[in-house]
This record gives structure tokens, C-alpha cells and sequence, in this order.
């Protein structure tokens, strides 16, 4: 079985929430088996800033399932949406 690589985009529910706080949450919710690559910032508008989580998974079934149940489970997080996901070579 090969990996994937998937983007996963946080949406905190307001340009107030701690980010520095939020990415330490994120990376004690990545489950066992999954590598966290990076996280990025991105700027949305008016000061609200999305998180874009970078994970490596298996490409089984449900690859990306448990990191996305984890990571809705965060205080101040308002959406999740996996934006991109791509098989590593």
C-alpha cells in the first residue's frame, strides 16, 4: 500500500482564536500511523487566518477519516475541508 499526502483546511471561528495554540492542539490530535508534514498559514480576509494542515496517510480506505475526526473535535475551530490530496511517488 502507497501514501498520499493530503492538505486539510482549519477555519478558526474567528480572527481572535490563538493559532499558536490551535497548532499545538493539532499536532497532539495527529493520530498514530500518520505523519504530520507541516502547517501553513493563510490568510482568508479581514484578519481571519485558515490553517492548512499537511499530512501524510496510507492511501487504504478512509485514509484521511480519523485525522479529520480528530482535528473537528478542536476548540475554536468553525470548518474543515480537505482541500487537496496527492499520492507520493
Amino acid at each position: 500500500m502507497g501514501e498520499v499526502v493530503a492538505t486539510i483546511k482549519l477555519m478558526p471561528e474567528s480572527p481572535e482564536v490563538d493559532l499558536e495554540n490551535i497548532k499545538k492542539n493539532i499536532e497532539a490530535s495527529i493520530p498514530e500511523g500518520t505523519e504530520l508534514h507541516k502547517i501553513e498559514e493563510e490568510p482568508i480576509a479581514f484578519g481571519l487566518v485558515a490553517l492548512n494542515v499537511i499530512v501524510i496517510v496510507d492511501d487504504g480506505e478512509g485514509g484521511t477519516e480519523e485525522v479529520e475526526a480528530n482535528l473537528s473535535k478542536l476548540d475554536d475551530i468553525g470548518n474543515i475541508e480537505v482541500t487537496d490530496v496527492r499520492r507520493l511517488m
